[in-house]
């Protein structure tokens, strides 16, 4: 039963605006803490009930097959970065680097992303989606400053300028949709309701579509992270509170690829228009290869798995560029395993940061011997995003590969090549921040291991048997997407 009478839409959106203000005025960590959890976990509660009950849709919000998929892993992975959060913030309070009023002004940011977050996702307008990523974006800009050194803020402005051409990109390419949909559908709301535009699109101009889409892939690919627009993401990562980076690789670069996605099959309903596929293959190609380079030359270990996000999420792109059943399910299954599996990672990164009092791969050695469950955790989280199997990205990546093989050998040689790249880059770093000469460091005193098992043990599970009623959704996405 749904409080108040809202609907399950409905409560998605109000519960982390209510926690928002609760938040703002909360006197103790402790409760500041507690709060956010238990947001976040009724905003799991809700969208997880978008499985068994859709609300009706209308001209500004809407939840269909697609959205779901994306809602709820957002949901679930928000979830438990609050957990983290929770024992990892405090830490950063005992040593002085966050003040209560910092601490306030994190938690409110915290709910407002996921508000942000969720409104992208179920808005059934184009213009209101637009908004509603801006909106995560500048929450996440003001959370990576939140530590006020000078590092902190140059990275945050980078992000902000960055972040902001992007957008001013994808709300051109907004415009233009709704340019090519006016002689259609008529001028006002329905130019730019989502359901209107994809039942009219093989009417609109084809030449407005095309020039729309690449501003809409260079906008919105900007948030993804994909080259050559990736240059804010190891910024970000590195110089703020760990948590966001969980965030931004698990959550924000993931609603940025739904907008993609959702233009993308605007496009594909009009005969008439360019392919968009090619171009999100290209993208997300040279992505996963300019990473995999760089991900030798990485001293700082947030910057590592930084850019380590940039090569997945190439790999993602590129896989919902081929398109077809397979690569788009392909696409979806490493999207989903990606974004446990990092988040994991970074929950693990963020405590070993920690207790070595550094995020310099040079300083950190030994973890296996001086932190063993981070240390584990830490090469069980690199095994599984190399793609080693039995882990689900191993699955994923083989059906990427297998697909592409099928339709383009050649293209398939690159892929794979990056892939190779990017694995021996990992392996290698891994080898001594766990198994190095062990350098010193304090015991993990606020240390919470559970949001960090929790998904290590689901992209595990998930490689060893993928439920049969997932693997039918997931299909029944995949098919949706063309």
């Amino acid at each position: 039963m749904i409080p108040f009478g809202l609907n399950a839409i409905q409560v998605i959106l109000v519960t982390p605006l209510v926690f928002a203000a609760i938040l703002a005025v909360s006197p103790s960590y402790k409760l500041s803490a507690g709060l956010n959890v238990l947001g976040c976990l009724l905003t799991l509660a809700a969208s997880a009930s978008l499985f068994f009950h859709r609300p009706p849709g209308g001209p500004y919000l809407q939840v269909d097959d697609l959205s779901v998929v994306f809602i709820v892993l957002g949901s679930f992975v928000g979830c438990t970065t609050s957990l983290f959060s929770a024992s990892y913030i405090a830490h950063e309070i005992e040593i002085g680097r966050l003040t209560q009023k910092r601490l306030r002004f994190y938690h409110v940011m915290y709910q407002l992303l996921m508000f942000g977050m969720n409104l992208a996702l179920v808005s059934n307008n184009i213009g209101l989606m637009w908004v509603a990523i801006e909106l995560a974006t500048l929450t996440t800009v003001l959370m990576v400053a939140i530590y006020r050194t000078h590092e902190a803020i140059e990275a945050a402005w980078k992000y902000f300028i960055l972040g902001s051409v992007g957008i001013a990109f994808a709300l051109f390419g907004t415009i233009l949709i709704y340019v090519a949909a006016q002689p259609v559908v008529g001028e006002g709301l329905p130019g730019m309701v989502w359901t209107v535009l994809i039942n009219k699109a093989a009417a609109f101009d084809p030449a407005l579509l095309n020039v729309a889409f690449v501003f809409l892939l260079l906008g919105y690919g900007t948030k993804v992270g994909l080259a050559p627009l990736h240059a804010w993401l190891p910024d970000a990562h590195a110089e703020g509170p760990t948590p966001i980076s969980a965030v931004l690789s698990g959550l924000l670069l993931n609603v940025a690829l739904y907008a993609v996605l959702r233009f993308k099959l605007l496009l594909a309903a009009n005969r008439h228009a360019i392919a968009p596929g090619p171009l999100m293959a290209t993208m997300g190609l040279v992505s996963l290869l300019f990473a995999a380079f760089m991900l030798y030359r990485r001293r700082d270990i947030k910057r590592m798995f930084a850019y380590s996000s940039i090569e997945h999420m190439g790999i993602i792109a590129f896989a919902f560029g081929m398109g077809g059943p397979l690569a788009n399910f392909a696409g979806l299954l490493h999207m989903t395993m990606h974004s446990l599996t990092k988040s994991g990672i970074f929950f693990s990164v963020g405590h070993v940061a920690q207790v070595k009092g550094t995020q310099r791969i040079a300083d950190i050695r030994g973890l296996t011997v001086t932190h063993p469950i981070l240390g584990w955790s830490l090469v069980v989280g690199v095994m599984a995003i190399a793609g080693l199997p039995p882990f689900g990205i191993f699955t994923s990546e083989f059906l990427v590969v297998s697909s592409t093989f099928a339709r383009d050998p050649l293209l398939a040689l690159p892929l794979v090549f990056g892939i190779l790249i990017a694995f021996g880059a990992l392996l290698l770093r891994l080898q001594g921040l766990a198994f190095g000469e062990p350098s010193p460091g304090e015991e993990p005193a606020h240390a919470s291991y559970v949001p960090m098992l929790a998904h290590l043990g689901l992209v595990l599970g998930a490689g060893l048997y993928f439920p049969p009623l997932l693997t039918e959704w997931f299909q029944h996405v995949a098919r949706l997407l063309g």
